[in-house]
């Protein structure tokens, strides 16, 4: 069979997916692929393709016009390709209508795309070795004459012949020829006598007659009586090529009055079809939500859709003919930058950007928006115009907004957060030691507060952290920084303060605390607290030794008796939680050793299609025949140091699994802080790629938020690094320190996977789902895709595919299983 071509065109790469396999697996066809109509052209420009299957909505052009431009004869390919178009979305009334003037053979919604196969399939019997070839019947009782006329003619016609009058007619009536070749003289049936039994058939059909020298006066008589041309014999090969080429374009050449009146009517027809579709298409343009504009040369606005009216309040015909810059705010930086990338595309530097600026609206303030423009240019490069359109991005706004203040901010207390802590705890340590000065941290912990929140609730002990938070709020000076570190933690950064001056500081706050009287509803509340001192004096190592020493600290501020503070001494006997983090990692090492180790699986799956995409590496510890979760080892390991450890265990574990069991096509693995910043993590890793058959690609590495940013340089470093030897890198938990969005725009990852605490109320909450669209607006800017954890029902998963979330992951769409159990 010839290889027939056919080009797949779709901007969406999941349907083009879906519509190639079902062409691949249904048709013979070798098929071509396009994302967008600049790739179809080229391609139609240099292939010979036989058939294409289009979207209405490309990236550049839309589906009509590259249909428009095939049936022009512009390409490769033959005017009258096939063209098919299966639409995502569309309006039936305007698709049908548009589809019969732009030449389409059949649209199809994206539903219906099934029904495209037994229509394709019609098709390959078009592409045979003659499909270009204008059929032609010659009569004629001479072998040498037939045989003569079939090789003078072949290459431009596709000759069939017949040896008399009887035998052609019949042939004629079965395949109707547009092209005749008849000799007048023939045997039994005679030559006039075919054309009068032709013509009565049909009147409009050519037939050319071939006459000897002597018989021209019988040829005139034919001609009079409806034959097209004659050529009289013996012909020369090309006379008798252009007499059939000349008669094969007859019809071109003389069109009746009747039909030229037709072609009227049709043209009439076709005008006011337009003038449908002009209508509908503003129609459609109406109710966009989106602003479309267009300017020219000047900047003035030439045209604009009702959007504008119902976004800015004025009417479109006191807009048309100003500025665009009329209706940008002039407080508005970046109104500059607006200038000049419009200004870019006068020059032809650029062809497209995107900005946002804030649009001044009659009577109202400001709304901030975000423009897209292209340009289009004629065919004369002088004259184009500026397209644009204008979304309104007012609550995208406030929701960044709200991000950025809980980036560095407790959502409960409103003081600074536990992020916001560690890095002025780190410019502290830099100013110590830089001017030789002496800061101090007060590490404050509420005594007994559990056991509010384990008889009242959590809303009651809520409400009683406001409460204090207030009260600390009111006691620190302007240059001090109070943040709430944990559920009953506060942290407080004394300036120019050294330790002594700190205590006596830390010994008024715990007065002040157990005299302080909250009432919350029927309740008085009482506490005291409990804090640890740590002088930030410049001789450590790193910021975070201060917070190992308060911590100390304050353990020894409890056990001598709480409502007390006490200041860390190189002396101090270690935590009762530092105790039990070494022993864990006792145990650990000792886990370690007996291969005590598990790894659970949770599948994390792609939204749009229901298909596992790859699985989560979960670790468990087996302790006296006891599955223990990593909840309760894992943060006494990170207060030993010792995290570094299980990182790399669980990774080798994975690769074992890898190994073992190829289901798991790909798994995404936990790194923690430590584990990420030790800089023998990344040869090991390599050592480990080289040793076994498993791919990189198999492998994705997660860290959390607060990790990536703890040291944002070596964080891209160690990135980097990993993704060339292969392995892909998600950012886990986001949302749960709140960085702003430029530090994610800094991180080379694929993939950004939102906190739960976002998802497990997401149906419920307005908050949430601000959030969760913001932080997925943003994502999809940057190329990352989204994965969203605490998957728990249908409803949420549900409205985050609504969204545009890739990725889901939680209970609803499995549980946390070992391998054999997934597997066999």
């Amino acid at each position: 069979m010839k290889n027939y071509q056919l080009l797949l065109v779709n901007s969406s790469s999941i349907r083009r997916e879906q519509l190639y396999k079902l062409l691949k697996s249904n048709t013979e066809y070798t098929i071509l692929q396009a994302e967008s109509g600049a790739q179809a052209v080229e391609i139609l420009k240099n292939r010979s393709v036989h058939l294409v299957v289009s979207n209405i909505q490309l990236s550049d052009i839309d589906g009509w016009r590259l249909a428009r431009m095939v049936r022009s004869g512009v390409f490769k390919c033959s005017p009258d390709c096939p063209f098919f178009i299966v639409a995502n979305t569309w309006c039936e009334h305007i698709a049908e209508v548009t589809a019969r003037e732009f030449g389409i053979n059949k649209l199809l919604a994206f539903h219906e795309r099934e029904k495209l196969i037994p229509l394709i399939n019609e098709f390959p019997h078009l592409y045979s070795e003659e499909q270009d070839k204008l059929p032609l019947l010659a009569i004629e009782d001479n072998p040498e004459t037939r045989d003569l006329v079939s090789r003078i003619l072949k290459h431009k016609f596709n000759v069939e012949l017949a040896e008399d009058g009887d035998s052609g007619l019949t042939l004629w009536q079965q395949k109707r020829h547009p092209l005749v070749l008849l000799d007048i003289m023939l045997p039994n049936m005679s030559g006039s006598e075919v054309l009068e039994k032709i013509l009565e058939i049909d009147p409009s059909q050519t037939v050319v007659v071939m006459t000897a020298h002597s018989s021209m006066e019988l040829a005139e008589k034919l001609m009079f009586a409806g034959a097209a041309d004659f050529v009289a014999k013996p012909f020369r090969s090309e006379q008798l090529r252009k007499v059939c080429e000349t008669a094969s374009r007859r019809e071109d050449f003389m069109i009746s009055n009747n039909q030229f009146a037709k072609k009227v009517e049709s043209l009439e027809e076709s005008r006011t079809n337009y003038k449908k579709i002009m209508n509908a298409h503003q129609n459609l343009l109406n109710q966009l939500g989106s602003i479309v504009i267009e300017l020219d040369a000047d900047n003035t606005i030439r045209f604009l859709n009702k959007a504008w009216e119902r976004i800015t309040g004025t009417m479109i015909n006191s807009a048309t003919g100003q500025t665009l810059f009329d209706f940008v705010n002039t407080k508005d930086e970046h109104r500059y930058m607006l200038k000049e990338s419009i200004e870019a595309l006068h020059k032809g530097v650029s062809n497209h950007f995107t900005t946002e600026f804030l649009l001044d609206r009659l009577n109202k303030e400001p709304l901030w928006v975000e423009a897209r423009f292209d340009i289009n240019r004629k065919d004369d490069s002088e004259n184009y115009v500026l397209f644009g359109t204008i979304d309104d991005i007012s609550a995208r706004k406030l929701a960044q907004k709200e991000l950025e203040y809980l980036a560095l901010h407790d959502s409960l207390t409103g003081l600074f957060n536990r992020h916001f802590f560690e890095a002025e705890l780190e410019r502290f340590a830099a100013m110590a030691k830089l001017e030789n000065d002496y800061h101090s941290l007060l590490y404050i912990d509420l005594d007994h507060f559990k056991v509010i929140n384990d008889t009242l609730g959590h809303h009651q002990g809520d409400l009683l952290l406001k409460n204090i938070a207030a009260m600390l709020m009111e006691r620190i000076r302007q240059s001090d920084i109070l943040c709430r570190v944990g559920g009953d933690e506060f942290a407080i950064l004394l300036s120019n303060t050294n330790r002594f001056q700190a205590q006596i500081f830390a010994e008024s706050i715990c007065t002040a605390l157990s005299e302080f009287q909250s009432k919350i509803g029927d309740h008085v509340f009482q506490v005291s607290c409990s804090i640890g001192i740590s002088e930030i004096n410049g001789n450590a190592e790193s910021f975070d030794e201060y917070m190992k020493e308060a911590d100390i600290a304050l353990y020894a501020a409890k056990q001598e008796g709480r409502n007390h503070s006490h200041i860390y001494q190189d002396s101090d006997s270690v935590s009762t939680e530092l105790k039990a983090s070494l022993e864990w990692t006792r145990r650990l090492h000792q886990a370690v050793a007996n291969d005590n180790l598990t790894l659970f699986f949770q599948p994390i799956v792609k939204i749009d299609t229901g298909e596992i995409a790859y699985y989560e590496a979960l670790v468990r510890l087996k302790l006296d025949n006891k599955i223990i979760s990593p909840a309760e080892f894992i943060p006494a390991l990170e207060r030993a140091g010792d995290m570094d450890l299980l990182d790399k265990q669980v990774i080798r574990k994975a690769f074992e699994y890898l190994n073992n069991f190829k289901q798991l096509n790909k798994i995404s693995i936990n790194l923690s802080a430590q584990g990420f910043s030790d800089k023998r993590m990344v040869p090991y890793i390599q050592s480990l790629l080289e040793k076994t058959s498993v791919s990189a690609s198999r492998i994705v590495f997660e860290l959390t938020e607060s990790a990536s940013l703890s040291n944002l340089t070596e964080t891209q470093d160690i990135i980097l690094k990993l993704r060339s030897l292969g392995c892909g890198f998600s950012i886990d938990d986001f949302g749960t320190g709140f960085s702003t969005f430029n530090y994610l725009k800094q991180l080379p990852a694929e993939s950004v996977k939102i906190d739960g605490s976002f998802i497990v109320e997401l149906i419920n909450s307005k908050v949430d789902q601000a959030l969760v669209k913001a932080i997925y607006d943003v994502a999809k800017t940057l190329n990352k895709e989204t994965i969203a954890e605490f998957v728990e029902n249908k409803e949420t998963l549900n409205m985050l595919s609504q969204i545009g979330i890739t990725y889901a992951q939680g209970y609803y769409l499995g549980k946390p299983a070992p391998a054999d159990e997934l597997f066999y």
